[in-house]
């Protein structure tokens, strides 16, 4: 095991400076010691400039027993194109088992942004963005850092939640009210899931509905308990909408939900609606969840959060004492 070990670090070691020497600035190490790094990604054209960011964490296991842990990073990567790309890059993975891979995804990449630039109107790229980043966000944004260590932790979940005895049918799905404001519109998805496999099934189904495909934005988070080792296996997706995938999770978090994915849809209406945004998506989200008693009443919740924030001061003042 050691052996193997030692000749995957040695692989990695040869793809990481072959790849610096053949992409210079584009790539980028975020951490050595942890294998984590970076590459920005541009399409080969002269006609518009796409670009992508590809993170990459390399598991001891790489390349001959596991793939990179990756992460797509595009403002306009949103839907159905992440999950076509997604798939690219495992097809990739599984045709190349046990040999390095990370400069044909690159290159895969590039060429998808080659495409995109050819086949595009060129006030695209303008538009490839819906809301501003809110400068005042405060400290929520996860780092590109931590995000990525989060990817490979799940990943390890991944592999401790044993789910080959899990029924892998597609579970029902429940669809909340629309919130609408100044013409957006937002709606929230709900479907009880106890493996990754399943989340994967309810955004295949929800991508059939043409509706649902042409949305704005698809932000999604789940969470699922492994009993056997106490452990929880969650993940989030902004699909363009930065941090709200991220502000969903904690949403779920800070309600103890488990088992359960929560998906919502916006359509954007022409009108920038600054952080209101992240409320009517966080809302909608609390409210099918309420709805399908996953968790308590708005009005109960809301006590109950405060109720604990009193119990923390109290026992802030008696620490202090």
């Amino acid at each position: 095991m050691a052996d193997t070990e030692e000749e995957n670090l040695q692989k990695q070691i040869d793809e990481i400076e072959a790849l610096a020497s053949i992409y210079g600035d584009e790539w980028c190490v975020i951490d050595e010691a942890a294998r984590i790094f970076c590459i920005t990604i541009s399409d080969s054209s002269d006609r518009l400039k796409w670009t992508l960011c590809l993170q990459v964490i390399l598991p001891p296991e790489y390349p001959t027993a596991a793939p990179p842990i990756y992460q797509l990073n595009a403002p306009w990567l949103r839907g159905q194109d992440r999950m076509v790309l997604s798939r690219s890059l495992e097809e990739i993975y599984l045709h190349n088992l046990g040999e390095n891979i990370l400069y044909q995804w690159v290159e895969k990449i590039r060429d998808v942004l080659t495409e995109k630039s050819l086949t595009s109107d060129p006030d695209t790229c303008l538009k490839n963005t819906t809301e501003e980043i809110d400068e005042d966000d405060d400290g929520e944004l996860t780092s590109e850092y931590e995000s990525l260590k989060e990817s490979y932790t799940n990943a390890l979940h991944l592999a401790i939640c044993d789910s080959s005895e899990v029924d892998e049918e597609l579970p029902p799905i429940m669809h909340g009210e629309p919130i609408t404001d100044r013409r957006s519109s937002f709606q929230a998805h709900l479907s009880p899931v106890v493996s990754p496999k399943q989340v994967k099934l309810v955004l295949n189904k929800l991508y059939e509905n043409k509706k649902i495909a042409t949305a704005t934005h698809n932000i999604y988070a789940y969470r699922i308990h492994c009993e056997d080792r106490q452990t929880f296996l969650q993940d989030c997706e902004d699909d363009g909408e930065t941090a709200a995938g991220g502000r969903l999770l904690h949403l779920m978090q800070i309600l103890d939900v488990n088992n359960v994915m929560v998906v919502v849809s916006r359509w954007y209406g022409g009108i920038l609606l600054g952080p209101d945004r992240f409320k009517h998506i966080n809302n909608c989200a609390r409210n099918i969840l309420v709805e399908h008693n996953y968790t308590s009443s708005v009005e109960e919740s809301a006590k109950q959060s405060g109720k604990n924030k009193r119990v923390r001061k109290e026992s802030k003042k008696k620490t202090e004492h």
